[in-house]
């Protein structure tokens, strides 16, 4: 039998998705979770990884097991073997010829950045934080010479195992809703670090501190040393893949009404 699953996590504890041998990643902990309630061991396969620090609001696996559990079962059973911090959202038996990572048509992020004099406290590890004021349009003027297909390789960082620079960037949208900003982004896939070195162009060039015109200089340059530095992973969000309709597979979780 082939089970997909959809989890949620807060990524600030964890040394991202992949598994790891020093065993602090978000997969080890869920491998081992379901391990237990299978009472046999499980492995998976995600539709994509996160960096250390990235939280997932939508993240899909699927493995193959033998063990014959109820959908609802998958869920609340294998929960009880989590942390706080990591949760299983729904299940779903699907055939063989679907792959959580294959059978993606594309990917979605969101960045959530709290523009205040102050650094966060109750949101630390779950916003980005900028103290200087922030000019929307001149972002929104800049992103949009990223949209298309194009040789991210100035977005790209030196530990990328993509065998290809070239994404094709469908949307980039801001808005700003009272002192945070949400930035989202979806793409056929994201290399390294794509999305935190964007950020960090966005915010240079929203504080004024680099004209609208310099991100896509930066794009077509394809020199990661031109671009700005890396941003902080904390408020970024894997809102997860999607799908053709076929496979039934929930775009939504609860988590997905929890950041502004």
């Amino acid at each position: 039998m082939r089970v997909a699953l959809g989890i949620a996590y807060r990524g600030s504890a964890y040394q991202g998705w992949q598994s790891q041998p020093g065993g602090r990643t978000v997969q080890d902990q869920v491998e081992r979770a379901l391990s237990s309630f299978a009472d046999r061991p499980v492995s998976t396969v995600s539709a994509g990884r996160t960096d250390a620090g990235v939280h997932a609001l939508n993240q899909v696996v699927h493995f193959d097991t033998a063990a014959e559990r109820a959908q609802e079962a998958w869920v609340r059973g294998s929960n009880r073997y989590l942390p706080g911090d990591i949760a299983i959202q729904w299940c779903r038996f699907v055939p063989d010829s679907f792959h959580s990572r294959a059978s993606a048509q594309g990917r979605r992020y969101a960045y959530v950045l709290l523009e205040s004099r102050v650094r966060p406290a109750l949101e630390a590890g779950h916003v980005g934080w900028t103290f200087r004021s922030l000019d929307g349009d001149a972002m929104r003027t800049a992103g949009q010479a990223l949209l298309g297909t194009h040789d991210f390789s100035a977005f790209r960082s030196a530990e990328c195992q993509s065998p290809t620079p070239v994404k094709t960037l469908r949307a980039l949208e801001i808005a700003r809703r009272g002192d945070y900003w949400r930035f989202d982004f979806e793409a056929d896939a994201f290399l390294h670090h794509m999305i935190r070195n964007i950020m960090g162009g966005l915010i240079a060039v929203g504080s004024g501190a680099r004209d609208p015109t310099w991100l896509g200089e930066v794009l077509a340059g394809r020199d990661r040393t031109l671009a700005a530095a890396t941003f902080s992973p904390d408020g970024l969000y894997f809102l997860g893949p999607y799908y053709d309709a076929v496979h039934a597979i929930p775009e939504r979780t609860p988590a997905m009404s929890w950041i502004p």
